[in-house]
C-alpha cells in the first residue's frame, strides 16, 4: 500500500509560501493540506503524484468491475474472449 505524507499548512502560507510549498510537493512526494480557519479546504499535490494517483484510482475502479462480473457469472472462456478480441483487432486494421 502506498501512503503518501501529509502536512498540514495555513492558507496564509499558500499566498506567501507558495514556492516552498511547492518544493515541499515535488521534492517530498508530500500532500500539503492548506486550512482554513482550521479546517481543511484544499490538498496540494506535485503533479507526478497527482498522475500516479489517478492511475491507481482508475486501476482500482477497473479490478472492481471485474470483480462484480465475477461475483455476477458475467465471464466467458478465455478462449473466446481471446478469439473476440482478434477479430476486433482485425476489423481496426
Amino acid at each position: 500500500m502506498v501512503t503518501v505524507q501529509e502536512t498540514i499548512r495555513p492558507s496564509a502560507d499558500l499566498r506567501n509560501h507558495y514556492n516552498e510549498i511547492s518544493k515541499q510537493c515535488r521534492e517530498n512526494k508530500e500532500a500539503v493540506i492548506i486550512t482554513v480557519n482550521g479546517r481543511g479546504d484544499t490538498v496540494s499535490l506535485s503533479y507526478e503524484e497527482y498522475k500516479r494517483m489517478k492511475a491507481r484510482i482508475e486501476l482500482l475502479e477497473i479490478l472492481a468491475e471485474a470483480d462484480e462480473d465475477v461475483k455476477y457469472g458475467r465471464v466467458m472462456p478465455m478462449k473466446d474472449t481471446f478469439d473476440n478480441l482478434r477479430t476486433i483487432l482485425k476489423e481496426d486494421a
